[in-house]
């Protein structure tokens, strides 16, 4: 994965995400959407087969995008160690 900024201010940022799909962009989305401060969480991609996804984030400001996504990303790591955990218990 390659990713590269398009758009960024302090309350903003647009972000591709290279060679990843809607697999990581949703979870991402969807744990972004659990923080209060996030009031835009979502992304696109503008060709089915061979669009780069790009993730846009809004925030209210008391807190920067770049934190926002860095914040969801350990929090699906931590889902992600718990499943491994209750799975390999299984």
């Amino acid at each position: 994965m390659e990713a590269v900024v398009i758009e960024e201010s302090p309350k903003k940022l647009i972000v591709e995400l290279r060679g990843e799909s809607h697999t990581l962009m949703n979870v991402l989305k969807h744990k972004l959407w659990e923080n209060e401060k996030v009031k835009i969480a979502t992304y696109h991609i503008n060709h089915p087969l061979i669009g780069i996804p790009q993730l846009i984030v809004e925030t209210d400001g008391s807190l920067k995008p770049r934190k926002a996504i860095s914040d969801a990303a350990e929090k699906i790591k931590k889902d992600v160690d718990k499943f491994r955990t209750s799975f390999e218990k299984a």
